[in-house]
């Protein structure tokens, strides 16, 4: 069976086609292509190359339309797709060899694809903490004064009022918003290292190739190559854990108050039951907890591939391959989900209108 993300029927409950086209590999292969002719560019500027060269070999790359089973055959063959695609890229484009990926190593170009990669996706995960803020506020609005029985260790504890509870789901999430603007620099950043991380086949216009590139590419411009430190991006998928963690509460409290005999919530819309049609299931609120649960287990595995022997891992760097396409996924959709159930909410709590 294919990952739930994309699964035939699974993909109804899981599948977020903005975040999957942000991940998909017709997108990888772009960003690939764009560091090549941002290097070849570079390359230029600095006067390895005649600039003249530089634009025309640089226009054919960006126009280069890769043959993916090829792509499939070599990364089986390599273990990483980018020899395949330079020499499909030297193959098309031909001319001057040294105008063609000269001085960079596979890494950089995977590296740099996900640092944009990563751009496009935190521009979609601010816009949907934002559309999720704003519709938790109007639930505040609506329902904020709404007698609750407060509820301790699931037990009925004293009263409070919907905002009260409101406030947990909303104010966490407004910090992750933060801690976003935050942290996006420390992943949108330019990889540049060369064979062994030091820039050496690029000596000595390194640091001056770098500084074009991640002008070009608009991303962060690291004094240092990344290749071993994973930090950044382990931290970033702890971002996604906590997004996913926050909405995995929200969707267990509703679980709870959506309960028969406690009838806390109601919602316009909800899953049928194949034996008992009587019944609505908070099929929503159940992936909420369903996806940070995934995320929260896929964030261990974040953490082994911290550990990156010398200067690159093969086995550290392609398990990240596995697992952080799939957190992102799985956090966008939380987001959307989260959303939908916001909008659906008729009613939080048993007062009615006139005294909310």
């Amino acid at each position: 069976m294919s990952n739930v993300f994309d699964h035939p029927w699974l993909g109804g409950l899981f599948s977020d086609s903005e975040a999957a086209a942000i991940w998909s590999p017709a997108r990888q292969v772009t960003y690939m292509s764009a560091f090549e002719a941002a290097l070849t560019r570079a390359l230029g500027s600095v006067g390895v190359i005649p600039e003249e060269t530089s634009d025309v070999v640089a226009q054919k790359i960006e126009s280069f339309e890769p043959d993916m089973f090829a792509l499939r055959t070599g990364s089986a063959r390599d273990g990483v797709v980018v020899p395949d695609l330079v020499r499909q890229i030297r193959d098309a484009v031909g001319g001057e060899p040294r105008a063609i990926h000269s001085g960079a190593t596979s890494q950089d170009v995977i590296d740099t694809a996900l640092a944009l990669t990563l751009k496009d996706f935190n521009a979609l995960l601010d816009s949907r903490l934002t559309s999720l803020l704003n519709a938790l506020e109007n639930l505040q609005v609506s329902f904020g004064n709404a007698n609750l029985m407060g509820r301790t260790r699931m037990q009925a504890a004293l009263a409070i009022t919907a905002r009260d509870r409101l406030r947990t789901w909303s104010e966490p999430l407004a910090v992750h918003r933060n801690r976003l603007d935050r942290l996006g620099p420390a992943v949108q950043r330019l990889q540049l290292g060369g064979a062994v991380g030091n820039r050496a086949a690029l000596a000595p216009h390194g640091d001056a190739i770098a500084k074009d590139m991640a002008a070009r590419l608009n991303l962060e411009n690291p004094s240092n190559a990344w290749h071993s430190t994973r930090d950044a991006i382990a931290d970033y998928a702890n971002l996604l854990s906590l997004v996913s963690g926050t909405l995995g509460k929200m969707g267990q409290d509703i679980c709870l108050m959506a309960q028969q005999g406690v009838d806390e919530i109601a919602m316009q819309s909800g899953g049928g039951s194949s034996a008992m049609p009587h019944k609505q299931n908070p099929v929503l609120a159940e992936l909420l907890v369903t996806l940070a649960r995934f995320n929260a287990t896929q964030l261990a595995g974040m953490h082994q591939a911290l550990v990156h022997e010398q200067e690159r891992s093969g086995t550290a760097w392609a398990l990240e391959w596995m697992i952080l396409p799939q957190m992102a996924q799985a956090t966008a959709r939380s987001l959307s989900a989260a959303t939908e159930i916001c909008v659906s909410i008729s009613r939080i709590g048993n007062q009615d209108r006139k005294n909310r």
